[in-house]
């Protein structure tokens, strides 16, 4: 518990990493809820089309690159975290319970977060509501613990105010830090503070006593054995014998003092303060490495799956770009929404539903009203995106053929029964936009089955779940 790189300066580096990450994931975690969920007067932009692409492998690669800055700041406050008594009084625990709610959330959150990128919910409720319920739980808990800690976070923010000259960490009790072992309670900051005395504890002996003073970070004192005042006088000889004589005549002489050469002699070797910084900073800078190492490795290694520059090293990432049909991957198959016999059925056609009129159409009569070409992303939420070439037709296009009055909100079926994403709500603004398709075909072929045939959506800066497979309607509903 007494590691040198568990102290207020080390959490307070980690806390500013952890906030950064927390605060880029909420405002990217809240505009991909708000495009699956959108409030009535909320508009969205269309530009820039990978929009979405970014924001969301932004807020996949932050929440994954919180997961080792979080275990290295559980780990940095661990003596914190199981202090005894766990509570001191009534604003004591209410201290620790908003730690509790903050820690907790966080670790489910990414937990939670993690396992949806491998579309894995071994959990009873519904992922996206608790998620997004949970991420507010957890920015006011880490608001709240700001402001709690705030004396030591503004304390400890610089860094030349945290070390003394020698690289040791500079203990000030003022600042209310429950990181302190025994020996750092003993060396207290001269500039705050009047000095304290060296702190005694009781140790037993043996194996049992030096476990404990390395566990509390505590230095042994070497015995040094006491020599009787009267032990020259047992000798042979006595004090006035000839050791006594041949002891004098080995002192130095030639007017040299025997001080200045113990001086010397001590100036030559290392402080005890200049030995612990220099073992401190070691241990700092070995631990900061590998968290930058393990925080690092893990976004590089993830990253692949939404980012051009990243793909070559994607291990860890749920998706591999250009694997699957139409050089695509695939997140839902016909199989698993069920639509093998009606996405192919022979008859099928696309109803388009007006305010007073209304139109089918089949997939010859989609081509024949004449098609367009987009370049758009497919963004999934679980992080994996990549652009790809559509061709099909537009959707203001449709509308047009039901005499949709401009500015129209719109609603897509698609031939699923079941899902939360069967039906899906689109706003004027992408509707109107040109690049807004009926997709019929894919990077050059014929869209696959499990990529939607015979048509789906495709709009720019939308989430995967909104580009509808398998539709069979589009209606104006307002």
């Amino acid at each position: 518990m007494a590691s040198p790189n568990r102290n207020a300066r080390t959490a307070v580096v980690l806390g500013r990493l952890l906030g950064v990450a927390f605060l880029v994931c909420f405002a990217t975690g809240v505009y991909s809820y708000f495009l699956q969920q959108p409030l009535p007067w909320m508009r969205f932009p269309t530009r820039p089309a990978q929009l979405y692409q970014f924001t969301q492998g932004v807020h996949i690669t932050a929440g994954i690159a919180i997961i080792p800055l979080l275990l290295a700041k559980l780990n940095t406050v661990m003596p914190a975290l199981v202090q005894t008594p766990p509570v001191r009084g009534p604003l004591h625990l209410l201290e620790r319970l908003s730690i509790a709610v903050f820690v907790a959330s966080a670790i489910v959150q990414v937990t939670t977060g993690l396992l949806n990128t491998y579309q894995w919910y071994p959990w009873p409720f519904p992922f996206k509501q608790v998620h997004n319920a949970l991420a507010y739980v957890l920015i006011g808990s880490l608001v709240l613990h700001i402001g709690v800690k705030l004396r030591l976070i503004s304390r400890y923010w610089r860094k030349r105010d945290s070390y003394d000259e020698h690289g040791r960490f500079v203990v000030d009790p003022a600042a209310g830090s429950e990181l302190l072992s025994p020996s750092q309670e003993a060396r207290v900051d001269p500039a705050t503070s009047a000095p304290a005395p060296q702190a005694v504890a009781s140790y037993p002996r043996g194996i049992t006593g030096r476990v404990l003073r390395w566990v509390d970070g505590v230095p042994a004192v070497p015995a040094v054995p006491a020599v009787p005042a009267d032990a020259a006088e047992t000798r042979p000889g006595g004090p006035d014998s000839a050791s006594t004589t041949r002891a004098a005549s080995a002192e130095p002489s030639l007017g040299v003092p025997q001080d200045g050469a113990a001086e010397a002699s001590r100036a030559s070797r290392a402080t005890p303060e200049a030995t612990d910084g220099r073992r401190e900073r070691i241990a700092r800078r070995g631990f900061f490495a590998g968290v930058t190492a393990a925080t690092v490795g893990v976004v590089a290694l993830t990253a692949g799956q939404s980012s051009t520059l990243a793909e070559p090293f994607n291990v860890f990432g749920a998706r591999q770009r250009h694997r699957g049909p139409n050089d695509l991957p695939v997140n839902r198959t016909a199989r698993a929404a069920g639509v093998l016999a009606t996405a192919t059925a022979a008859d099928w056609s696309l109803t388009v539903v007006g305010h007073d009129v209304v139109r089918t159409f089949s997939r010859a009569e989609l081509v024949a009203l004449g098609t367009a070409e987009a370049e758009l992303p497919i963004s999934c939420v679980e992080g994996w995106s990549q652009m790809a070439t559509w061709k099909g037709v537009r959707m203001r296009d449709l509308l047009g053929a039901v005499q949709a009055a401009p500015g129209s909100h719109v609603r897509v079926t698609s031939l699923e029964r079941h899902g939360g994403y069967r039906i899906m709500d689109m706003g004027p603004e992408y509707a109107e936009d040109p690049t807004t398709l009926v997709a019929l075909e894919l990077n050059g072929a014929t869209l696959d089955l499990d990529h939607g045939f015979p048509a789906r959506i495709i709009a720019p800066g939308r989430p995967g779940v909104l580009q509808t497979k398998w539709i069979e309607k589009i209606e104006v509903i307002a």
